[in-house]
């Protein structure tokens, strides 16, 4: 039978740090299976060293952590592509730097990209703890990062965009279904400037070349 570990009681005032390594737990368990079936409450308790219904005391279900997952996923890629984007020069680059490090997160990270949007974990929310504002808020700082981005390249006038909101989601589909097709499709032999390729038409972006990866 597989020993299951045990940990260390917190002291009082530290349930904060339960909470977090459950999300560690879980975080864990996605990128050992890369599939999100396999966070239950049952096996993230079980990698913590916990009872299962200690979980309860932090997250009411099962979607909850996964929703807590996800949330920490977007807060990691945010943080890689602001550094991205503050260590490039020029508008032009700074929206290449952010394209390119949005596609290597999904690339480093493929387990928790499927999960960050959308999959098994989507529960009905009439039979789950979250709400429709949840899940309708999940990339809203990436998404401004990227629409700002793009903003700058206007106002630069290296791009020809006239309808920023919809050329954002434009590009963001773009980024996605490359990152996408190279995730399940890695025997194709893509072009190596596909990604430039893609940014540069999505983006309306004149001028010299760019540096997608």
């Amino acid at each position: 039978m597989e020993s299951e570990k045990t940990r260390t009681r917190n002291r009082r005032g530290e349930g904060a740090r339960l909470r977090d390594e459950i999300v560690a737990a879980a975080v864990e368990l996605l990128d050992e299976t890369g599939d999100e079936g396999a966070v239950t409450l049952r096996s993230v308790a079980r990698q913590v060293g916990i009872a299962a219904p200690s979980i309860y005391r932090h997250f009411p279900d099962q979607p909850a952590i996964m929703l807590a997952v996800v949330q920490n996923a977007f807060a990691e890629l945010n943080v890689e592509l602001r550094t991205a984007m503050d260590a490039a020069t020029g508008p032009r680059q700074r929206l290449f730097a952010l394209c390119d490090t949005y596609l290597e997160f999904a690339q480093a990270h493929p387990g928790r990209y499927r999960t960050m949007f959308g999959g098994l974990w989507m529960p009905d929310l009439n039979e789950s703890s979250l709400t429709e504002n949840d899940l309708a808020t999940l990339g809203d700082a990436s998404t401004r990062m990227l629409a700002g981005a793009l903003e700058d390249c206007v106002n630069a006038g290296c791009a020809t965009s006239t309808d920023l909101t919809a050329d954002t989601v434009a590009l963001w589909l773009g980024l996605h279904g490359l990152a996408h097709q190279r995730a399940v499709s890695p025997a194709f032999r893509w072009p190596p400037d596909i990604a430039e390729r893609l940014v540069t038409a999505l983006a309306h972006l004149t001028g010299e070349s760019g540096t997608a990866a």
